[in-house]
């Protein structure tokens, strides 16, 4: 009977906690990026060309990663950060919300946080100080921190599609409404295209209804029960990713008259990225690359502050997020922490073959796209440890150091 109050007592400190660590964010964010300009917020002026009736731009928003096409100007990258835009610019216009970009991104990434924090909750870690370090390592110690200050139609994608991600896992542990994971996951993949290889891990984190799994040992009958009420699940799942395919494919279709055409392989490239390209959209040949930007690139030794340089090509994440590796001590004997391994991996997969390397970037920006997979397992990690060990907090601690640097050189590279 005491235990009731007790726990009410310690959710609503949980909300209070976390309701100040998004706003503390929010403010951390803002002061990082309020001075940087990234010129680029081509998704607020395409919601703008949406809400008249139009695919393309008027104008070239820029030199690079633009879609030259009879005088008009195509946005390359995925449509959805620009349709959750359309109500923002319905009310104060393209060019306001351009200009206010910093103060939008540091709210992104702030909800971002925030989903982080009841995702933890979630996932068990109950103690209030262990899923507060792993909510600064997400916050401070990956590129969350880089992609909010620098800013730009490159960045802001990240930061939508992470706040997605973190949806369909705080879905998967919770109510688990197939339809709602699959909404979101498609909308994942319309912001960020490697997403959509999680949807086959989402389908296997969904459980059978409670009832059923309790009785399945009764015999034949009910295990045939739970794995058609499975597949039902699987198939409403499925329904709920159909708008984001069909979405996908209409708007190639309206945009250069193939379904199958994305824009990526059209458009505008620096000399350098083009050579990149013509290797392949895709190929094994670029692996080595983006491995390197991602596990091996170092920065250059300086002898004045901040003591070193990174080259804006890549930096290890073993520099950039060492207390990621605290996911390595999750219980892997849950089909959970290898099915959560099994979506981090498979969706970096695209972006290692991809020739584009991330840059200009401090660390490797497309790891964010598997991120709150990791973070998942950090928690899971947390809750079978008990706590998270002062060992592993320096390491997170480490990695904030290195983010905070990072905000000093995104203004000097």
């Amino acid at each position: 009977m005491n235990q009731r109050p007790g726990r009410a007592r310690s959710t609503i400190v949980g909300v209070g906690v976390g309701l100040g660590v998004v706003a503390l964010s929010a403010l951390v964010y803002w002061l990082a990026n309020r001075d940087f300009d990234a010129g680029r917020g081509d998704f607020f002026y395409l919601a703008d060309t949406f809400l008249h009736g139009r695919s393309w731009l008027t104008f070239a928003p820029g030199q690079w990663d633009v879609i030259a096409i009879d005088g008009r100007y195509y946005v390359p990258f995925a449509p959805f950060p620009a349709v959750v835009f359309l109500p923002l610019v319905a009310l104060i216009g393209a060019t306001t919300a351009d200009h206010v970009e910093s103060g939008i991104n540091a709210v992104l990434a702030a909800i971002g946080v925030g989903l982080c924090w009841m995702l933890l909750g979630r996932l068990g870690v109950r103690r209030l100080v262990d899923r507060l370090w792993l909510t600064v390592l997400f916050g401070f110690s990956t590129q969350i921190l880089w992609v909010t200050t620098r800013g730009g139609v490159w960045h802001t994608g990240h930061l939508i599609a992470t706040v997605l991600t973190f949806i369909c896992l705080i879905e998967l542990y919770g109510r688990q409404r197939p339809w709602l994971i699959g909404l979101m996951a498609g909308f994942a993949f319309l912001t960020r295209a490697p997403l959509a290889f999680a949807i086959p891990f989402y389908a296997l984190m969904l459980d059978a209804p409670a009832r059923v799994a309790a009785s399945e040992v009764a015999g034949g009958y009910v295990r045939s029960v739970a794995r058609s009420t499975r597949l039902r699940r699987w198939v409403v799942l499925g329904i709920g990713v159909l708008p984001a395919i069909i979405g996908f494919f209409a708007y190639n279709q309206v945009r250069f008259g193939s379904p199958w055409e994305s824009g990526y392989g059209l458009a505008s490239l620096p000399e350098f990225l083009q050579r990149q390209r013509d290797l392949g959209l895709f190929s094994l040949a670029h692996i080595p690359m983006n491995l390197d930007y991602f596990l091996f690139h170092l920065p250059t030794v300086i002898p004045e502050f901040p003591y070193f340089r990174p080259d804006g090509y890549g930096l290890s994440v073993l520099i950039t997020s060492p207390g990621l590796l605290f996911a390595s001590q999750a219980d892997w004997r849950r089909p959970r922490a290898w099915w959560l391994l099994g979506a981090a991996i498979v969706v970096l997969i695209p972006t290692l073959l991809y020739y584009g390397g991330g840059w200009l970037q401090y660390g490797y920006r497309y790891f964010l796209d598997s991120v709150p997979f990791v973070i998942a397992l950090c928690g899971l990690a947390a809750v079978h440890r008990g706590r998270t060990g002062i060992g592993w907090k320096t390491l997170i601690a480490f990695g904030v150091v290195i983010g905070l640097a990072g905000v000093y050189w995104a203004y000097r590279i």
